[in-house]
């Protein structure tokens, strides 16, 4: 507890102690320190402390036991709650204790009279308390009484008069005091102490031994607080002569109220002028806002009511009103629970609940932060939008939400000017008045489908909002004022990232949420989605029994996707029908598994492709990456007699065309290896079809699916059907690198197929795949097509041309004879 002056209000009888006297000899040496904060003691001081550290009771406690003399010295800091000796000045002031009073709460309140100046020599070793030896300060006698000095005196005394008369609190008694005192340092003294001085300065005037010199001090510091005072009571009477004119223009408007009301003159629109007026100093709109305010309040007061304007300026005021300028919500920064929150609500997710966690530790310690831009990009029903309503209760926000899924019109978000006809403020001030606080969780959904014509484009309207550097002064065309949007935490949605333009994907965070794969669905429909859809359908758990595998059949053979949309469906199908039984009164419900699901749910509607089970000729398995997840492909090529074509179907892109040529040139480049005729190439036509012909595909990464198709049919060795690929492939047989290498490899894991083969290169993206993923999937890296082939195919094409030569020679040593001429196999 500090020890700081108050006034001595409560001491007893007397309401002002007479000063005590004592000689200069018979102070001792020793003695108990009491450091004080905030407050030096001059000699012939009296004023009250109060005392709340324990060894600065114990020191009063000591003085009143001996002699009632004690120490008093101000320290250097006053936040230190416990000075140690260097932290207190030497130089202070003996004084006596003139009375005591216990307080309820321990603390003590003393009276104290400062005797005689003192420096310590040195600290006695006192557990307790501080026990000092002093070296006593005699004050020098006083000197001559000279013109200068008294004009001095005089100067001190008329400056002192002055500041207390500018203060308001002059009286006969304090003007009797200062005329009474003749000795310059007990003038000093007196003066000093009732300046509103820093401790420095005090302690500054206090070390000064000489009076004269100290005097002189003195009155310079005067002569500044004397201007102080005078600039402090100018200023007081310009205000109390604005409030006065403030006060009469109110009360005249007061008096003209009454006098139309007793006339019966008041009318509507002075109620509702009155109204806004109250309403906009009840919002606590920024300055220069509440200028614009004011400005088209005034308008209004001078419209007839009925006029077109007055309902534009009405709709505008009702605006200003009602948004939250100043009103916000108070984060909760516990990150624990928010971490508890996030896991209720979403499995896994962990690269987003780490990156909103880590938000929260840097706002726990910089409250001024600005409010992230985060862009969640990922397939449908991945749980992009209910990720954001998780964050807001995370973070104790409200939670708001708009779409810009075919959004063209720029005044969509910037609002439209009031010159036209039903014009409204954009979608963003919309957004912060619905959710009542200037610091929501603002999600911007399908950013990537913002479109553009001839009333602008919306994205580049976007470009401010999402701009932490600009955010702050927001202008909406309505408004017409900057509205600062720095506290709003903004989260976007897309599903593709490239459909966004450069300069708006810059400003913002992107974090790719990937599908599911079937252990993943399975543990969220356990957790989250039956619980869910059981409430809903008005069943309970007891009644819906479907076992593990039963989900599973949902998910293999009813659905076919990366998110958890239809799989959630499917299982609200489920409920239904199963309320309809107990609403019928069936008191024993079937429990569903993998083999009754067909019962409630019809004939399955995906089933296993047949390539996937049996290795064939000329059929290749390839991973694509889609704008909903990953997805399988399954390459075939088949020759025919021809002249040399190429043909290409399945409604490919020109990359993806230019990749069944790259794939061909790379053949004919090692056809002899091969075990090709160097002009086989133009008796054959070459068919490259990938089904599923009414979707549109492009990319480079089927390179590699394609030559491997293509140097199966024409060698006629089969392709493992265990096996899916991915990858770019060159001329000279070089396989690049792809992106999408995690939704590709959980398109794999869903085809139930466990051997990838991706390009060198890529094995770095292996860390984005969750390790759960990994160990079930065989990684296979290659950097050449040789390499994809001899994991690919059942066999080393190679080296099966190799060992037939080796058979041919030693059949025709041991025979002597050879094939006929113009005879040779069939192709395949």
């Amino acid at each position: 507890m500090a020890d700081e002056m108050e006034r001595a209000d409560d001491f007893g009888e007397e309401e002002h102690p007479r000063p005590q006297q004592m000689d200069f000899s018979d102070i001792p040496d020793v003695m108990p320190l009491l450091p004080v904060r905030d407050v030096v003691i001059y000699s012939y001081m009296i004023l009250p402390l109060m005392v709340g550290r324990e060894k600065s009771i114990n020191a009063v406690e000591q003085a009143l036991e001996k002699d009632r003399l004690i120490f008093l010295a101000a320290q250097k800091h006053s936040t230190d709650e416990d000075p140690e000796p260097e932290d207190i000045y030497e130089i202070g002031t003996v004084a006596m204790v003139v009375k005591m009073l216990k307080l309820p709460d321990g603390r003590v309140k003393i009276l104290v009279q400062g005797l005689a100046k003192g420096r310590i020599v040195e600290y006695l070793d006192t557990p307790d308390y501080f026990n000092v030896r002093l070296h006593k300060i005699a004050e020098p006698k006083s000197v001559r009484m000279t013109i200068e000095i008294e004009a001095l005196m005089r100067s001190v005394k008329e400056s002192s008069e002055k500041i207390l008369q500018l203060r308001g609190i002059i009286s006969p008694d304090a003007v009797a005091i200062l005329d009474s005192i003749e000795e310059p340092g007990r003038l000093a003294d007196l003066v000093a102490s009732n300046l509103k001085l820093r401790v420095e300065e005090s302690q500054a005037i206090l070390e000064v031994i000489d009076p004269l010199e100290r005097l002189k001090r003195v009155n310079e510091l005067l002569s500044k607080e004397l201007e102080l005072s005078a600039m402090q009571a100018k200023i007081q009477t310009q205000a109390k002569e604005e409030m006065g004119k403030t006060h009469r223009e109110y009360f005249l408007r007061e008096q003209l109220k009454a006098i139309q009301t007793e006339l019966g003159e008041i009318d509507e629109k002075t109620k509702e002028i009155d109204e806004f007026r109250a309403k906009i100093a009840k919002a606590k709109i920024p300055k220069d806002v509440e200028k614009e305010a004011e400005k088209q309040l005034s308008r209004l007061g001078q419209m007839h009511p009925d006029a077109a304007e007055a309902s534009i300026i009405r709709t505008y005021l009702d605006w200003m009103v009602e948004l939250p300028w100043s009103k916000s919500t108070r984060d909760k920064l516990d990150i624990k629970n928010a971490k508890i929150i996030l896991d209720e609500d979403h499995y896994d997710l962990e690269k987003v609940k780490d990156r909103i966690l880590e938000y929260l530790g840097v706002r726990k310690l910089n409250k001024q932060m600005k409010g992230p831009i985060l862009c969640f990009v990922g397939p449908p029903g991945v749980g992009k939008t209910s990720l954001g309503k998780s964050i807001a209760r995370a973070l104790g926000r409200k939670f708001t939400r708009i779409s810009l899924g075919g959004v063209r019109d720029e005044a969509e978000i910037r609002g439209h000017r009031r010159t036209y006809i039903g014009a409204l403020p954009g979608r963003i001030i919309q957004g912060l008045k619905n959710a009542g606080s200037n610091n929501p969780v603002f999600m911007l959904d399908e950013i990537d489908k913002v479109g553009a014509d001839f009333r602008g484009d919306p994205s580049a309207a976007l470009l401010e909002v999402l701009d932490p550097e600009q955010n702050h002064a927001f202008s909406d065309h309505y408004l017409n004022v900057p509205f600062d949007l720095s506290k709003v935490m903004f989260i976007t949605t897309a599903n593709v990232a490239d459909p966004i333009i450069p300069a708006l994907k810059d400003r913002m965070e992107i974090i790719e949420l990937s599908g599911y794969v079937d252990e993943e669905k399975l543990k969220i429909a356990r957790q989250y989605l039956i619980p869910r859809q059981v409430k809903e359908n008005g069943i309970d758990e007891k009644h819906f029994n479907i076992t593990d595998e039963g989900v599973l059949g949902i998910i293999n053979q009813y659905t076919r996707e990366a998110g958890l949309r239809n799989l959630e469906r499917e299982i609200a199908n489920l409920c239904r029908k199963i309320a309809r039984k107990i609403a019928e009164g069936e008191k024993k419900i079937p429990r569903i598994t993998a083999k009754s699901l067909s019962k409630f749910l019809g004939v399955p509607r995906f089933l296993p492709d047949q390539e996937q089970r049996d290795s064939e000729i000329g059929v290749a398995t390839g991973l694509a990456w889609t704008p909903y997840g990953g997805d399988v492909l399954h390459i075939e090529a088949t020759p025919m007699e021809g002249k040399g074509n190429l043909l290409l179907t399945g409604q490919l892109g020109d990359v993806m065309k230019e990749s069944g040529q790259a794939a061909l040139s790379y053949f004919r480049s090692r056809a002899a290896r091969f075990g090709m005729k160097e002009k086989f190439y133009f008796s054959k036509d070459i068919h490259i079809h990938v089904p599923a012909g009414a979707i549109p595909k492009d990319g480079p990464s089927a390179g590699v699916t394609m030559a491997t198709a293509l140097v199966s049919a024409l060698t006629g060795i089969k392709v493992r059907a265990d096996v899916a690929m991915t990858g770019e492939i060159t001329l000279r047989g070089r396989v690049l690198p792809i992106g999408g290498l995690r939704e590709k490899s959980l398109a794999a894991l869903r085809a139930k197929i466990f051997t990838v083969i991706a390009p060198e290169q890529n094995e770095k993206d292996l860390v984005e795949i969750p390790k759960h993923i990994r160990r079930r999937l065989d990684f296979k890296f290659v950097s050449h097509m040789d390499e994809v082939l001899r994991l690919a195919l059942e066999e080393d094409p190679e080296a099966k041309v190799q060992a037939g030569r080796k058979g041919t020679t030693s059949t025709r040593r041991s025979a002597g004879t050879g094939v006929g001429k113009g005879k040779e196999a069939p192709a395949h």
